[in-house]
């Protein structure tokens, strides 16, 4: 079982930077999928960036270049620098992850292939 837990949340105005953190515990038998996915009220979940087991990253269109992935794998944490932050960055943010008895894990950026999910953390950016 692995649990997840979401930190990092806030309220900031459009153009400022929040780093999401998600700590990642339990038993992991091989090497972790993990990614970030928002939800938006009225709005289907969707993937915002996401790292394979082989350390190979995706992101959204509407976050590249604004958003950065990253993994501190000995402590199974997964970071998400937000810069340059705009009104429809709002919404609950959450860690997902996923193992595959193969080794090799890669879920990107599709939300319904990710087994273990945290509770989010809310962004809200204002204009």
């Amino acid at each position: 079982q692995v649990q997840l837990v979401e930190s990092g949340g806030g309220s900031v105005q459009a153009g400022g930077s929040l780093n999401l953190s998600c700590a990642a515990a339990g038993y992991f038998y091989s090497k972790p999928c993990m990614g970030w996915f928002r939800q938006a009220p009225g709005k289907e979940r969707e993937g915002v960036a996401a790292i394979n087991s082989d350390g190979s990253i995706s992101y959204a269109d509407s976050v590249k270049g604004r958003f950065t992935i990253s993994r501190a794998s000995a402590k199974n944490t997964l970071y998400l620098q937000m810069n340059s932050l705009k009104p429809e960055d709002t919404a609950l943010y959450s860690c997902a992850a996923d193992l595959s008895s193969g080794g090799f894990c890669n879920r990107g950026l599709r939300p319904a292939l990710y087994k273990y999910w945290g509770q989010g953390t809310q962004v809200t950016v204002s204009s």
